[in-house]
């Protein structure tokens, strides 16, 4: 697969780009990854499992980088890293590419870096032979659920729970990107 890298130079805030998050990009991809499910997750579960949650954040992504563990991509504003994706092949929809992890520092909500990496995302993944795509958000999160209407994704209905490790299941919803404007 190719390092895409796309530039977006005419952004009132900066230089936005993206590409593919290469072994030395570990630390930035987990700073990323903790800072923003602090802001918009933490708050849902207790203290001890919140912090527990940010610091598992800010480590898993050396090795997951390193073995090649599926897409992931990194956004930059004017080289700061402010957005990360994970996507592999879905394990429960053939055909499908599935987004496992969208997410965006406090620091760049609102910037566009959002929509520049949803972008890039989607098209290493067309790159990659992926026509459709599928993710699942929390039910209670309408920061992550107007963002992906946003870019396009529709609800498809579906639902399920995921216990995030305090023995308290949280309800997700899923949403799919097919065809036009799609992956």
């Amino acid at each position: 697969m190719t390092a895409p890298s796309a530039d977006h130079t005419n952004h009132p805030i900066g230089r936005i780009s993206a590409r593919r998050a290469t072994p030395a990009d570990g630390a930035s991809v987990g700073e990323v990854h903790a800072a923003s499910w602090a802001a918009a997750y933490a708050p849902l579960f207790p203290a001890e499992v919140a912090r527990e949650g940010i610091e598992s954040r800010l480590t898993r992504w050396h090795a997951r980088i390193a073995d090649g563990d599926g897409l992931i991509m990194l956004a930059l504003v004017d080289d700061r890293p402010l957005a990360i994706s994970w996507s592999e092949p879905s394990g429960t929809r053939a055909g499908f590419a599935e987004i496992h992890s969208f997410y965006t520092h406090p620091d760049g909500w609102g910037s566009g870096v959002s929509a520049a990496l949803m972008t890039s995302t989607l098209e290493q993944l067309r790159a990659d032979g992926f026509e459709r795509v599928h993710l699942w958000t929390l039910r209670d999160t309408p920061q992550s659920r107007r963002f992906y209407t946003k870019v396009g994704f529709t609800e498809t209905g579906a639902t399920q729970t995921r216990d995030f490790g305090d023995g308290n299941p949280l309800p997700q919803v899923e949403y799919e990107l097919v065809g036009k404007g799609g992956a």
